[in-house]
């Protein structure tokens, strides 16, 4: 589909603003497990949080949905919100923690350009935790658009990165 408009090719999502019903359960989650550093209070109904101090990466507020339900499945909506992590080792590294914390991850896959995790934050959100690949390494088609996959994800292999570091100790 081509139009009269593209978007500039430096621009980028900034944030994402998430309805939760519990603020202070979904800050343990983004904050303590995830590693995100909490920026912004608005009361007790609001929070933003960011990696790396940027204003915010992710708002989390309850004004419509304090003490609600989550988001029907089978409904319009966000489908995930992905998070970039900069090398296969960070991944390793929180997929490790996700793993000591005994949090639930719903899913893992190789998508050819990338490796990802997936699991829901306590209000059911979808989060997909991934790294890329070196785009050297991603596939084109003859008509040049990008190859993804949706293979299984080798967890143990992720893991692994890890073990490589303490190796080099």
């Amino acid at each position: 589909m081509k139009t009269s408009y593209s978007i500039p090719s430096d621009a980028s999502i900034g944030h994402v603003h998430l309805k939760v019903t519990d603020l202070a359960r979904a800050l343990q989650f983004y904050i303590d497990l995830l590693g995100f550093e909490l920026t912004t209070m608005y009361g007790s109904q609001a929070a933003f949080i960011s990696a790396g101090g940027y204003h915010h990466h992710i708002g989390l507020n309850t004004w419509h949905s304090l003490g609600g339900q989550p988001a029907p499945r089978n409904s319009a909506g966000l489908y995930h919100t992905a998070i970039l992590y900069p090398s296969r080792k960070d991944l390793a590294e929180i997929l490790q923690r996700l793993m000591n914390a005994g949090y639930p991850i719903t899913g893992a896959a190789d998508h050819g350009v990338s490796e990802a995790i997936y699991l829901d934050d306590p209000d059911g959100n979808g989060v997909e935790l991934y790294c890329d690949r070196p785009k050297t390494e991603w596939k084109y088609s003859d008509e040049g658009q990008i190859e993804m996959t949706t293979l299984p994800m080798d967890l143990d292999d992720l893991l692994l990165e890890l073990d490589a570091e303490n190796s080099s100790d």
